[in-house]
């Protein structure tokens, strides 16, 4: 990511690459943009920051770019760990963070969607989903212990088990979003919300996330050194 686009105290990262899939290109752009973060809140001269997530078009994010990882498994191995790292440093990060879901969620980029505070989803088109039972693989420990820190239990085990597709409205009535909205309005507000809480960004703030979200963390933490 050459440069990191601002409105007001938020800071955008937006994929536009198809599906946005999890390869060491996005995942790199998704290290400078936090670590850049991190540097606004925690550094010498700390200033108000929060971080909105979104794609383009019909996806939000696919998940793992499996074409990838199939052309380069010499790298499959740190790829998923890096994967891991992502969601663990956004649990931690040090400001609020919202997603703008602007299309289909599906696996690791549905997990990426709950590694924020909020998120708000377009309600026409797209679907969030955890398809691993259905693409014949096992959630990680650090993947299962996210997904159950972050929706209710009966929806966890239900989207977890069945491999559900909920559109922005059921995924609204099920607390897995917080809004779903007209597709012209989802960037607007989730950047008028992040900007809303950017006050609230500094170290207290980390502290408190990663406190809550302690046993998540852990998991996710060894997942990504192992």
């Amino acid at each position: 990511m050459s440069e990191v686009i601002r409105h007001e105290s938020v800071v955008l990262m937006q994929f536009e690459a198809g599906e946005n899939r999890f390869n060491s290109h996005i995942l790199e752009q998704i290290d400078q943009t936090l670590s850049a973060v991190e540097e606004l809140a925690l550094g010498a001269h700390p200033e108000p920051v929060a971080v909105v997530t979104t794609g383009t078009g019909k996806f939000f994010s696919n998940g793992l770019d499996l074409d990838w990882l199939m052309a380069n498994k010499d790298k499959a191995s740190s790829n998923v760990a890096q994967v891991h790292s992502v969601f663990a440093r956004l649990l931690r990060l040090p400001c609020v963070s919202v997603a703008a879901i602007n299309g289909h969620a599906f696996a690791g980029g549905a997990m990426l969607a709950l590694s924020h505070d909020f998120r708000i989803m377009r309600a026409d088109r797209g679907y969030f989903c955890l398809p691993e039972v259905d693409l014949g693989l096992p959630f990680t420990d650090g993947m299962r212990e996210l997904i159950t820190s972050r929706l209710s239990k009966q929806v966890a085990h239900e989207s977890m088990v069945t491999g559900r597709r909920y559109s922005g409205e059921q995924a609204a009535a099920a607390a897995i979003v917080d809004q779903a909205l007209p597709e012209s309005e989802v960037l607007t507000a989730a950047i008028a919300l992040a900007n809303s809480l950017a006050s609230k960004a500094g170290p207290t703030l980390g502290k408190i996330r990663s406190d809550i979200y302690a046993v998540a963390l852990d998991a996710l933490d060894a997942d990504a050194t192992s």
